[in-house]
């Protein structure tokens, strides 16, 4: 009876998974960065399956791995709910949209290209992109910040100024914020380990 219950539920995650992540991709315009706001609202804020601090883990590690991030985030979040078939699953959801739909464009690209109403709707849209992907970017910087240690601010704007002013290379920035964050971690372990041995002698 559990095992058939547990089975109905999985399911039933499983098909809102894809519905959620093949719409969003389906209306979405704008890359990784809105795919990824809108996954929140629905999987944090909405059903509750995950929180805050998984999906910025979740976008971090996306961020550094190769690949396509809004597929790479969906994939891992899929995983995290419901395990390789979750992944599967919301990666088929998000392919899907944007293979279905390039593949009818590109048949009629010269009508698109040369069309002036197509034109002015995509410059609406970059507006609109624009606004969420300023409402991602708030929110990802009030989950750093908040509660932070030295260090995370020091990396914080040390990333920032190595990106706008110095135009350093995104990915080694993140390789390096990312090695003195695990450092910084070791070396945390080791003292509360440390501090436990001696508070047990």
């Amino acid at each position: 009876m559990e095992t058939s219950i547990r089975l109905v539920k999985n399911k039933g995650r499983l098909w809102t998974l894809f519905k959620t992540c093949f719409i969003i991709s389906a209306c979405t315009f704008g890359g990784g960065m809105v795919i990824i706001s809108l996954l929140q609202k629905k999987f944090v804020e909405e059903l509750g399956w995950i929180d805050q601090d998984e999906v910025m883990d979740l976008t971090a590690i996306a961020q550094s791995c190769p690949g396509v991030m809004a597929v790479n985030t969906s994939i891992m979040i899929g995983y995290r709910i419901c395990g390789p078939l979750g992944a599967v699953i919301t990666a088929v959801g998000t392919v899907l949209p944007p293979m279905i739909i390039l593949s009818v464009i590109s048949l009629f690209y010269t009508q698109f290209r040369s069309n002036p109403v197509v034109s002015v709707v995509l410059r609406g849209m970059q507006a609109g992109v624009a606004a969420v992907m300023l409402n991602v970017s708030v929110t990802m910087t009030q989950s750093v910040v908040t509660g932070a240690s030295r260090l995370t601010w020091i990396m914080l704007i040390a990333a920032a100024v190595a990106v706008l002013v110095f135009d350093a290379d995104i990915i080694l920035v993140l390789l390096v914020c990312g090695v003195i964050g695990g450092i910084h971690t070791w070396i945390s372990i080791k003292q509360k380990k440390a501090g436990k041995d001696g508070s047990l002698k």
